[in-house]
């Protein structure tokens, strides 16, 4: 089978994803196609280089809605002769992209594609395109429905997590972060983005706070207790689920969750004769990918059984594995992934993650593609591997290997 490259991982900085951030007048379109010019230009490559752009977005309605991924590419200065597929696979839809190019490039199925997300989440909100499993009942009721924060929280309470434990991964993913910025570790992956005149109007991720501590945060109130316990009363749905547990223990707050934010990511896959045509290093092959589905109620668990199962999958074992990139939806996601395989936390999420960053949905899976490779580069290791937790119960995997 023919072998899948990465030649190049690129992405925005992550705007605040509010009416203040720096992003916000940029539409979704425009930060697309700001996005593919970038890869376009830093590559050379002709504007018909690729065989298609996959492009992933969770809320498809509205400036997202109508297959952004063709409306990008016209508003690029890619060639009009490139197709645009619209991908939603939730959080992991940038992480989907990425995985199906590869996989088109390793059955033949054409040379190279680009492939990313884009999210802006300060512009179109999440969950306003509707979702069966939260709003029909026959499916709700059935699948024990409960929101996200509520999973983190059964999580937490599944596996002996507490408050401080969540909270002190959401320090550490700060203080990480800080540093990754301060030793400029993003140089090769972030690009600025400029206005029309070119004035640039975001060169860095502005949702960190490094001043956060375990005082700031326990001064937090739990922002799904009230939800759980009183109205609508998520938690008694939960435990008609999860009879065992006594009680759900709220710990998750704004502080301890991946942040509303804005961002595009775009990674450039293709076979070896695409990087010979266009004067091209490899940085990478997609070694393996892997999805899963899982409990939809606890949700968030996907990481372990997906990582499972692209290392069973491939012969590999998790010592095998050099660096991970877990995606910090919540701090439990993180703890459980680390608890399970035992793995030692300073290989997880070096330079931070999400409850730091921001967690632009569906870009976030081609961006911690980008960054794992990052890592491996700037440590000299040579494998890694990139998970997410997926909402109604999903995971999906990534393993890439230095070249």
């Amino acid at each position: 089978m023919t072998e899948a490259y990465i030649y190049d991982a690129l992405r925005t900085p992550r705007g605040k994803g509010r009416k203040n951030g720096a992003l916000h007048e940029v539409t979704s379109l425009r930060l697309s196609a700001l996005t593919l010019n970038a890869l376009k230009e830093r590559n050379n490559l002709d504007g018909h280089a690729v065989e298609d752009v996959i492009w992933g977005n969770v809320t498809q309605v509205m400036e997202q809605g109508g297959c952004l991924a063709r409306s990008a590419v016209l508003a690029s200065d890619l060639d009009e002769s490139i197709p645009g597929l619209a991908i939603n696979r939730f959080c992991a839809s940038g992480m989907e992209a990425v995985n199906l190019a590869a996989n088109q490039v390793k059955g033949g199925a054409g040379e190279a594609y680009i492939a990313g997300g884009v999210e802006m989440m300060g512009r179109v909100a999440m969950g306003s395109d509707g979702a069966a499993i939260a709003v029909d009942p026959t499916l709700a009721m059935d699948s024990y429905f409960v929101p996200q924060g509520i999973s983190a929280d059964i999580i937490a309470t599944e596996y002996g997590f507490s408050r401080e434990d969540v909270d002190a991964l959401a320090v550490e993913s700060q203080r990480r972060a800080e540093i990754a910025w301060k030793e400029d570790r993003f140089a090769k992956s972030v690009i600025t983005v400029r206005d029309q005149n070119g004035l640039a109007i975001l060169d860095h991720d502005e949702y960190m706070r490094p001043e956060t501590s375990m005082q700031t945060l326990g001064a937090l109130t739990p922002s799904f207790q009230m939800m759980g316990e009183q109205m609508p009363g998520f938690d008694k749905i939960a435990l008609l689920k999860y009879p065992h547990l006594e009680k759900i223990n709220h710990v998750h707050h704004a502080g301890n969750s991946s942040g509303i934010v804005d961002g595009s990511a775009a990674v450039l896959i293709g076979n070896k004769e695409f990087g010979e045509k266009y004067g091209l290093k490899p940085r990478a092959r997609i070694k393996a990918t892997a999805k899963i589905g899982t409990d939809p109620t606890i949700m968030l668990t996907g990481p372990v059984p997906v990582t499972e199962k692209i290392l069973k999958d491939n012969g590999m074992e998790i010592g095998d594995i050099d660096l991970f990139e877990v995606n910090e939806a919540f701090a439990a996601v993180v703890l459980r992934f680390m608890q399970a395989f035992d793995v030692d936390a300073s290989k997880v999420n070096v330079g931070g993650g999400a409850i730091a960053y921001g967690h632009p949905l569906g870009a976030t899976g081609a961006m911690i593609i980008g960054t794992v490779l990052d890592e491996l580069e700037r440590q000299d290791k040579q494998v890694g591997l990139a998970t997410l937790c997926i909402a109604s119960g999903m995971g999906a995997a990534t393993i890439i290997e230095r070249v």
